[in-house]
């Protein structure tokens, strides 16, 4: 079966105001830029958004953040985007933060089919006794708390029962991939991609490489998790951020 779609505005055309969406990507790092800027452009709004974090310096997530398009974020951390903070403690948006690993599992449990599990991060804290706050109300009352959830005890330890995660489509971005939608990533830029992908019922991937085939051997995520494959062009491949420039100074 060939998944490759001509154009990231094909790729994306079904996703509807309201839709929930898993995205790959860490800070500005495997971040699936093109296709949330077809989502942009497409002008869905009201989205539940499954991610590490939301986007940085203007960048990925945060161009639909800033135009007001997501109602909800569940993700790891809030980072340098002021404006995600701006509108949490504004009331303006609802979001769940929880453990990064946790979030990670609660991913890959989705795609596998497993409903739920038990960690035992967050034991002892507002994360399994309920009270973070999910919304706030403008006067920065909590309008809406986290819910407690299942302890239970194995072998004298605690553990948190946590619920995976499913969503309506995902978004990630890929070194190479093939027609059959076999996706292999770069280095760290694997981070959260393939998870988010597992996750999603409809996966939708960016590739900077398009082949006909990848080597069964090379495969980081097989294509049955992946439906649709849109391959950059060399502007959009090129076109990478680093969010925070570091050097080393090399003494002669």
């Amino acid at each position: 079966m060939n998944k490759v779609v001509s154009s990231a505005a094909e790729a994306v055309s079904d996703v509807d105001d309201g839709a929930t969406l898993a995205v790959g990507g860490f800070g500005l790092c495997g971040v699936p830029k093109v296709l949330i800027n077809a989502l942009y452009d497409k002008g869905v709004g009201s989205l539940g958004i499954v991610s590490n974090n939301c986007g940085a310096m203007d960048q990925g997530l945060a161009v639909l953040l800033s135009a007001g398009r997501i109602a909800r974020v569940t993700g790891s951390y809030i980072g340098q985007n002021k404006e995600f903070a701006r509108q949490y403690l504004a009331g303006e948006i609802e979001v769940e933060l929880i453990p990064q690993g946790t979030l990670a599992e609660r991913l890959r449990a989705g795609g596998t089919g497993i409903p739920a599990f038990y960690t035992p991060a967050g034991v002892g804290t507002l994360v399994a006794d309920g009270g973070l706050p999910w919304r706030y109300h403008p006067d920065g009352t909590v309008a809406i708390a986290s819910p407690a959830k299942e302890v239970r005890e194995f072998n004298g330890r605690e553990y948190v029962l946590e619920q995976s995660i499913r969503t309506d489509f995902a978004l990630v971005r890929a070194a190479k991939a093939d027609r059959y939608g076999n996706l292999v990533f770069a280095k760290s830029a694997r981070n959260f991609n393939p998870l988010a992908a597992m996750a999603g019922r409809v996966a939708i991937a960016e590739a900077e490489e398009l082949v006909d085939v990848i080597d069964p051997d090379e495969v980081h995520l097989p294509g049955i998790f992946v439906q649709r494959v849109v391959a950059l062009s060399p502007e959009q491949v090129s076109d990478k951020s680093v969010e925070f420039r570091t050097v080393r100074h090399v003494e002669s």
